[in-house]
């Protein structure tokens, strides 16, 4: 008998405990749902203040380089940056730079504005692999903002010279 109690006390606990995870999960998926439905897409240019994006992301500056992060505590990587700061302006990003290749229209480097995005390849010099935001583009002296993997700089302002001009793939603009 006392085995019994003991086994119908255990089901029912178990049974209970099941029922309450299952509504937290059901709430959990239906505000990540809503969350995603409420987000703006890149199918075409957004209209986003571009000086609040980048201030937002300027505010980044010096937040450690961690691969694979989109969590500004433990640092970013370069597209988990991108992803954060335009999350953050409810837009629905891809997560990875090398997705980025058919987000938005192509602009030529010199039409780029601060707000655009700037791609890269890695160290595959056949797919893109970094990925910034463009800061300024006066005359010949273009800048961008973005995880720098190299010694774990992490979010910095970079000149578009040397390497990166080397690496350079394209421009895309997302915003209007």
């Amino acid at each position: 008998m006392r085995t019994y109690l003991l086994f119908a006390f255990s089901a029912l606990l178990f049974l209970s405990s099941c029922s309450s995870s299952r509504k937290a999960s059901r709430a959990a998926a239906e505000s990540l749902t809503k969350t995603y439905s409420t987000a703006k897409t890149i199918s075409e240019p957004l209209d986003i203040n571009r000086k609040e994006l980048l201030d937002y992301a300027k505010s980044f500056i010096g937040t450690p380089y961690k691969y694979g992060s989109i969590n500004p505590v433990n640092g970013f990587d370069c597209s988990g940056f991108v992803y954060h700061v335009l999350t953050r302006f409810n837009i629905n990003p891809p997560r990875s730079s090398y997705e980025y290749e058919n987000v938005g229209k192509e602009v030529s480097l010199k039409h780029a504005k601060p707000g655009d995005l700037i791609l890269f390849t890695g160290s595959d010099h056949s797919k893109i692999g970094h990925i910034g935001i463009v800061t300024e583009n006066d005359r010949d002296s273009l800048k961008f903002i973005h995880a720098a993997t190299s010694r774990n700089i992490g979010v910095i302002i970079s000149d578009f010279s040397g390497y990166y001009k080397d690496h350079f793939v394209k421009v895309v603009r997302i915003l209007k």
